[in-house]
């Protein structure tokens, strides 16, 4: 007898499974697509908070328990299936769509975009050769251009989707290097991120000079003096929006010094780059279509589920070194013959069509929705650090740049600080993030979720206060 569609017969004989894509894939996800619902609903639930608790070995040894024998001798079919393994993954995450979940710049990604998601899983384009994904290139093509155009005020400007600031960052350290050679130096700030240094390492440059950044951002006057002092082609990163405060360096200073000493300005915007849609902020990046390249990621203030990042040139002649032929991909005479080449587009041959969840975000939203969006979280760390500076029990770093409120117990010590959070932690409470800052370590609050209220906030306060006067 064969099984319905979606069901899945767990046996490896009879009628193989369903596909997700042609004709009659939608008809197999949709009853599956429900189970999942399900399970992702009923998982909150038992969850009951931001992430479950009793801390990784509890939960390791649920999902053991849950999991069992990752590889049976015969299936359980999809629904079973789906229900156990989805529902152990909501039960068990640290789910930024709850208020109390906000250590990271990790969003809550937006329904639509998770929706359109599905589809770019179902379809499965690859976006290593034109004849893998037709539309989805051009889609990611005239995504890219928009963008691009969004940050440069240049007739050729163009991006890369990346899976992330990491990416974006090294391949932007790679163009530097086949532009200017091995010799090249880079100057980055204490505050820049990690990948930086990292990337200089992995592509063989000489290691990567950080200069100190006591108040938080790049100071022109020590930059100055670097760049003086090294010889030789440079590299420059800048930070619009650091993991630990989301500060935002002096862009059109740091650009200023850059062209006085013929350097090269990287831009890495992860963070801070959206701000650009939003008429109330945009005034923060300043100086920003100053780069040689930016770092854009939309898993951040742009609520796309990872991976979804961007790096952005001026001139997409920059991206050149990146070209690439690998015959059964981009054979010559297809691309002569007016099959785009893609595999100047990415590092990495096989890729999703993250695009596609971008581009239906933008469409559903529209500037005026996105900016809304950005101005809300913003509002909501104001609000969160107007509150924490009334309160007699929290001292508050400062005024929130972007949606990073750094903050602390007024009588707890270091230890007493890291100790609490990861109580919260075990117990399943809240996840807040640290960070040290003025030689003393903060907690670190990072709103990225529209949805968050003003009792949120106060639920959240109140939760603290209790938990340091054990």
């Amino acid at each position: 007898m064969t099984a319905p569609p979606g069901t899945g017969t767990g046996t490896g004989t009879g009628t193989p499974p369903p596909l997700a894509g042609g004709a009659t894939g939608p008809a197999a996800l949709r009853p599956l697509i429900d189970t999942v619902l399900d399970a992702l609903r009923d998982g909150a639930r038992d969850r009951g908070g931001p992430l479950p608790a009793g801390g990784p070995e509890a939960q390791t040894a649920r999902v053991r328990a849950a999991l069992g024998d990752v590889l049976p001798a015969h299936g359980t079919g999809d629904h079973e299936a789906l229900r156990t393994l989805v529902h152990t993954l909501a039960a068990g995450a640290a789910d930024p769509a709850d208020p109390l979940c906000a250590a990271h710049l990790h969003c809550p990604p937006l329904a639509v975009a998770a929706a359109a998601d599905l589809a770019a899983s179902a379809l499965n384009p690859s976006l290593d050769s034109w004849d893998q994904a037709p539309a989805a290139s051009a889609v990611e093509a005239l995504l890219t251009q928009a963008l691009a155009a969004e940050f440069y005020d240049t007739p050729h400007a163009d991006a890369l989707v990346t899976t992330g600031g990491t990416e974006a960052n090294q391949l932007a350290l790679l163009l530097a290097r086949e532009r200017h050679g091995p010799a090249l130096t880079v100057l980055h700030g204490a505050n820049a991120h990690h990948s930086i240094p990292r990337a200089a390492w992995l592509l063989g440059l000489r290691p990567a000079t950080e200069l100190p950044t006591p108040a938080g951002i790049l100071d022109p006057a020590r930059l100055a003096e670097a760049l003086a002092a090294t010889p030789g082609p440079t590299l420059v990163t800048a930070t619009a929006g650091t993991t630990d405060a989301g500060l935002i360096d002096p862009l059109h200073r740091i650009a200023d010094l850059c062209d006085r000493h013929g350097a090269d300005l990287h831009i890495d915007a992860a963070y801070g780059g959206l701000l650009a849609l939003s008429p109330r902020h945009r005034d923060k990046l300043a100086g920003l279509g100053r780069a040689r390249s930016l770092t854009i990621d939309l898993h951040k203030l742009g609520w796309q589920p990872v991976a979804a990042g961007l790096l952005a040139v001026p001139d997409r002649a920059l991206l050149a070194p990146l070209a690439h032929q690998a015959d059964y991909l981009n054979a010559t005479d297809d691309t002569e013959a007016g099959l785009p080449d893609l595999l100047g587009r990415s590092l990495r041959t096989t890729r999703r069509p993250d695009a596609l969840k971008i581009a239906t975000t933008l469409r559903s939203l529209g500037r005026d929705g996105l900016a809304r969006l950005i101005d809300r979280t913003c509002e909501l760390a104001h609000e969160l650090a107007v509150l924490l500076d009334a309160h007699p029990g929290f001292e508050l770093h400062s005024a929130p740049t972007i949606t990073t409120v750094l903050f602390r117990p007024t009588h707890a010590d270091d230890d007493q600080l890291a100790t609490l959070r990861r109580t919260l932690l075990h117990e399943g409470r809240a996840v807040l993030g640290r960070t040290h800052a003025d030689g003393r370590l903060w907690l670190k609050a990072t709103l990225l979720n529209p949805h968050t209220t003003a009792g949120d906030m106060d639920t959240l306060i109140a939760l603290l206060e209790g938990s340091t006067h054990r």
